[in-house]
């Protein structure tokens, strides 16, 4: 696929400002966006969005969640408000779903070719929800940029750089990406934008915490481990206890166990607590979920 003068500029423009691989960055958006970055709706380009029930049904209170489930608009399982397969009746429900709470509804949908959930906007460091959508509303460039966003704040960088494409899609996409061949889109993607993107400065691996780490990113970890409900001490020290909690996470999520705390196991840990922070310190690498 050829992306356009413009989209492939953007793409440029943003690899530099977040230290990322241009090439990389463009099969990404390739096998992500399908060739359509856009909708039309209403009379305006509007970027692809999915709306998903189950963060509706879990940010609402509960008055408005009896309304929103009436609605057929909420639902606390994943999967059970189906998406419509047109995205001009996708934006119909997202403002049905505005009428109940707007920004509830607004942290409940994917935005753009990254398909970056709204409820990621604290720790994307926007100001609002609304700054979120604004960015992703702004066009090619505002879509991309979010997508870098995310990657960058997921530690996903150091995925990149390696040509690691399996790590990267089971992090961004999760342990479904085998069935569609994630991995092997962005490779032949890669392959091909190689020799047409220049590349990017300023490449950043992303430090691992493993048996006998300590520290505040151990601690800041062990907290997020407890609030998914893993029994351990938040003390700073990675030990066996720890190490066995991480290996139990990494299973159920489809992840390799490896018992150790990379890009990977962080950017899962995204999915389940996306409107979290852990600890208060935005420079450290593991501060994110």
């Amino acid at each position: 696929m050829t992306m356009d003068q413009a989209v492939m500029q953007a793409i440029n423009e943003i690899a530099d400002e977040f230290s990322l691989d241009a090439a990389a960055l463009a099969a990404i958006v390739e096998v992500e966006s399908g060739g359509r970055l856009f909708a039309r709706v209403a009379g305006r380009d509007e970027p692809l969005i999915r709306f998903e029930g189950h963060y509706f049904y879990r940010l609402l209170p509960r008055a408005k969640r009896n309304r929103a489930v009436v609605a057929g608009l909420a639902h606390r399982l994943a999967g059970h408000v189906r998406n419509p397969s047109g995205q001009v009746a996708r934006w119909k429900r997202l403002r049905k779903a505005s009428e109940i709470d707007r920004p509830s509804a607004l942290e409940s949908t994917s935005w753009g070719v990254g398909q970056v959930m709204g409820a990621h906007w604290r720790w994307l460091d926007h100001a609002s929800v609304d700054a979120l959508v604004a960015e992703a509303r702004s066009g090619a460039s505002g879509q991309i940029r979010l997508m870098a966003r995310f990657i960058a704040k997921a530690g996903l960088k150091s995925s990149l750089e390696q040509h690691d494409w399996a790590g990267f899609a089971q992090a961004y996409n999760g342990p479904g990406y085998r069935t569609n061949r994630y991995d092997s889109k962005i490779a032949a993607a890669f392959a091909r934008h190689a020799g047409l993107a220049r590349p990017s400065p300023g490449r950043h691996s992303v430090p691992v915490l493993r048996l006998g780490s300590h520290g505040d990113d151990v601690e800041q970890f062990q907290h997020a481990l407890r609030r998914l409900g893993y029994p351990l001490i938040a003390d700073g020290d990675f030990g066996p206890a720890t190490r066995a909690a991480v290996l139990v996470f990494q299973r159920a999520n489809g992840l390799e166990a490896d018992g150790a705390i990379g890009a990977a196991t962080l950017a899962a840990m995204h999915r389940h607590l996306p409107q979290s922070a852990i600890g208060a310190n935005r420079s450290a690498p593991f501060q994110s979920i």
